[in-house]
């Protein structure tokens, strides 16, 4: 599993530990060392999950967290605050203004790992790395490989991105743009339509099996994968 990991912590050689163990557990690391350096980084490009410092200068990290969640851009970003703060008052704090996940210093590099992954299985499925299948369609990240039964389907990188968020996300409606930041990344910028051109792209692909009926287009809204 990899991620784009955005640590924010304004010890410096606390957050030049964190970023060496992430980048040898093959994540992609940008820094910051304050709420504003922060808000900026995600304003930029939006991670995969914040490694977030409880005591930051200025603005805590608890009150970035809370002002996170009231963001619909940024609502659901998984975050795993880092504190060293261990009283169950704070942990209930830390989980109560939005973090995923409350880490107590000192910690291992491998259970922060551990974290992170079950963070991402929680709120981003598509980056866990493990296999899905849905009434027969199977797709596996390892492999690239897209099946149903013994037929093997065929798709361009775009669609495979499309096909995997949308079986990892069934029973819910995204709006064109939400597929875009989710697929393409939302400091990408291209026209809505794209979305659609790719849909036409992967129902026709999944047509010869008969699967095409999970892409659920609703109308005005946008598209979701069918779940009965």
């Amino acid at each position: 599993m990899s991620a784009n990991v955005l640590v924010v912590e304004d010890e410096p050689q606390i957050q030049e530990l964190l970023a060496v163990n992430l980048e040898h557990a093959g994540h992609r690391v940008r820094r910051a060392a304050s709420a504003e350096e922060a808000e900026a980084a995600i304003r930029a490009a939006l991670p995969d999950v914040v490694l977030l410092d409880w005591m930051l200068p200025g603005e805590s990290g608890l009150s970035l967290a809370r002002r996170l969640r009231g963001d619909e851009r940024t609502r659901d970003l998984p975050i795993l605050m880092l504190t060293a703060r261990a009283m169950e008052n704070d942990k209930i704090s830390g989980l109560e203004a939005g973090a995923d996940d409350y880490l107590t210093k000192p910690f291992s590099p491998r259970e922060l790992n551990a974290r992170i992954k079950a963070v991402l299985r929680r709120r981003a499925p598509q980056l866990s790395g493990e296999a899905v299948e849905v009434e027969g369609l199977r797709l596996d990240p390892a492999t690239h490989r897209v099946s149903a039964g013994a037929e093997r389907i065929s798709l361009s990188p775009a669609e495979f991105k499309l096909l995997h968020f949308l079986l990892t996300h069934p029973g819910r409606v995204y709006s064109r743009a939400q597929l875009l930041d989710q697929v393409w990344g939302d400091h990408v910028y291209i026209e809505e339509r794209t979305v659609d051109v790719h849909i036409r792209r992967l129902r026709k692909a999944l047509e010869p099996t008969g699967h095409d009926r999970l892409i659920d287009t609703v109308r005005g809204t946008g598209y979701g994968l069918r779940t009965a």
